[in-house]
């Protein structure tokens, strides 16, 4: 299978920042020292210039647009810090970069020319800090609606306040028309969602149609944001665990790992064996649940039931695997920050090994029904297509990026627990349409497969399974009855939380959707003084209209499906 993963570190010939830096003024460009990763502190004037320079020269070939978020400091002169993530495909490089504005001046240029994914999330600054992108096309709110008053993410905004959307604050659709549309005799303005099947009861579609064939559309979201980062500042840092269930929550206990090992780098703390192989494992358990989900209802949008019931059997016997290791099933809290939140059950093993067995013939069966199936080709095949250029420009990761023929997998560019232990292949495909989405999914199931039963082949690790730290892991209750100590840091723990050191970390996971990434920033206190998740399908579904436009209503169902977009996860 070919596969075009991404070099190791030591093979990044020719990559070179220092031929950027050279090109701007002494003094516009500062290290940030001791940062998790490469750090520039840019001024604001030079930004643009220089996002396109790391983009396009030679030594650098920063392609991939992650992510951009903002940090409010009111105590500082330069109030507010807005932080780009950028990634190199190439020569397997990141870099971030932080502009600093006053309060008084809270302005920072647009990057949509230089990358078409930035698009959103310079809205999301805007909306959640009130900072002006200047250039931005269409700068408006994404996850508030119109009517909501302040910026939730500004330190001094009431977590508590609430908006109520007025009827004369609905959502105003923005449609780009192409040329001599305007007075099209038969153009019919459709809505769909969001409390629609076809929308999965959180998305709103509108489309300028004529006939059947959509000629422009916008889309709105934010009917289940919920403000997972402010959230994350009023609780301690295990109290944030069960918020990240509620991301991607087909596949949650993704979230618990990604999220928790964030925390363990600022604390410098390592999972024991046993908590890592199970991380895992049930990871990949929690990948193949999440394809399944996603190709389900791919398939029973485009009218194939049956498929529904084969991959959804899958579902309900991995649920029954989690609820073995913690007692729930769609959102787990199974990990704990040092581990797990308790030791495997003694069947896990063997439970693991029944699924081994259950889960080929199910999709094996699914994929005779459809992969020749004329009826689901033609709804499949070409439509809603990508190129990989396109797609990267967009700020795709994940499974549709390795759609458009892309292997970046964070788990092979950046390997983290026992990735880089076994032996698997990044599947790659190059159609980049409905159809190889779908096959590049079943690809990935077969490869999560191989993964878990060589860790299983492998055997359990001995010891325990969260670490033995009391200022970070409860003691155990055995130990809470018999010893004054123990007693002391649970009590401490519980109602004080673990104390984080100061500083910041970013660390990414390869999520069901793509990097799945948690930037943490740490006053030393024991709650987080900032949250950020980077959002696999935030980019990706701002694509949509793009996909859509041109092609029939009855296909942008079913390329919806593909592209597996999570509310929870999206919107947060």
């Amino acid at each position: 299978m070919p596969t075009l993963a991404p070099p190791p570190p030591e093979t990044r010939v020719g990559y070179d920042l220092d031929a950027v830096r050279a090109k701007f003024p002494a003094g516009s460009i500062t290290t940030q020292e001791g940062a998790p990763w490469p750090t520039w502190i840019v001024r604001r004037e030079i930004l643009v210039d220089l996002a396109r320079e790391l983009r396009d020269n030679p030594a650098t070939r920063l392609d991939l647009f992650v992510d951009l978020f903002g940090v409010d400091y009111p105590d500082r002169a330069e109030r507010f810090e807005v932080v780009y993530n950028l990634y190199s495909l190439p020569f397997h490089a990141r870099l971030f970069l932080k502009v600093a504005v006053r309060e008084d001046d809270a302005v920072v240029p647009s990057l949509v020319k230089i990358w078409k994914g930035v698009d959103w999330f310079e809205r999301e600054l805007y909306d959640m800090f009130g900072l002006h992108v200047e250039g931005h096309p269409h700068l408006r709110r994404i996850l508030c609606h119109e009517g909501f008053q302040g910026h939730p993410l500004r330190k001094d905004y009431d977590a508590a306040r609430r908006w109520i959307l007025t009827e004369d604050k609905i959502y105003k659709p923005h449609f780009d028309l192409p040329d001599g549309e305007d007075d099209l005799f038969e153009r019919m303005t459709i809505n769909i969602g969001p409390s629609h099947p076809a929308m999965h009861g959180t998305f709103r579609l509108m489309a300028v149609l004529d006939g059947e064939t959509i000629i422009a559309s916008d889309i709105e979201i934010g009917y289940l944001h919920r403000c997972f980062e402010k959230m994350a500042e009023t609780h301690n840092w295990q109290q944030v665990i069960p918020y990240t269930d509620r991301l991607n929550y087909c596949s949650a206990f993704i979230n618990n790992v990604g999220y928790c090992k964030t925390v363990e780098k600022m604390l410098g703390v390592e999972a024991p064996p046993k908590a890592v192989w199970a991380r895992t494992i049930l990871s990949e358990f929690s990948r193949i649940m999440d394809h399944c989900v996603c190709n389900g209802t791919t398939l029973v949008d485009a009218g194939a039931l049956t498929n529904f019931w084969y991959m959804f059997q899958i579902r309900e016997e991995i649920y029954g695997l989690l609820e073995s290791v913690c007692g729930a099933r769609l959102t787990v809290s199974a990990c704990r920050i040092g581990g797990l939140i308790q030791n495997l059950p003694p069947d896990f093993e063997a439970r693991c090994r029944t699924l081994l067995t259950m889960i080929p013939p199910f999709i094996k069966d699914v994929e005779d029904l459809v992969d020749k199936n004329r009826i689901w080709l033609d709804r499949s095949v070409g439509i809603a297509s990508i190129t990989g250029a396109e797609a990267v420009n967009w700020g795709w990761t994940g499974p549709c990026l390795r759609a458009s023929g892309v292997a970046y997998d964070v788990r092979k560019a950046y390997p983290y627990d026992l990735y880089d232990t076994v032996e698997w292949e990044v599947p790659v495909l190059y159609g980049g349409d409905v159809y190889d989405r779908y096959r590049i999914r079943m690809l990935e199931i077969r490869q999560s497969l191989s993964i878990i039963r060589q860790l299983l082949d492998r055997g359990m690790p001995e010891g325990p399974h969260i670490v033995d730290d009391p200022h970070v892991a409860l003691p155990s209750k055995d130990a809470c009855y018999n010893q004054m100590e123990a007693m002391i840091y649970h009590f401490k723990l519980i109602m004080d939380g673990i104390q984080v050191p100061a500083g910041e970390a970013y660390t990414m996971v390869e999520g069901a959707n793509g990097e799945l990434g948690f930037y943490a920033i740490s006053d030393g206190t024991g709650k987080p003084y900032r949250l950020h998740c980077r959002p696999p399908c935030f980019p990706i579904f701002s694509t949509f209209p793009q996909l859509i436009n041109g092609g029939s209503l009855s296909d942008s169902i079913v390329s919806l499906g593909g592209l597996n977009v999570i509310a929870g996860e999206l919107e947060r």
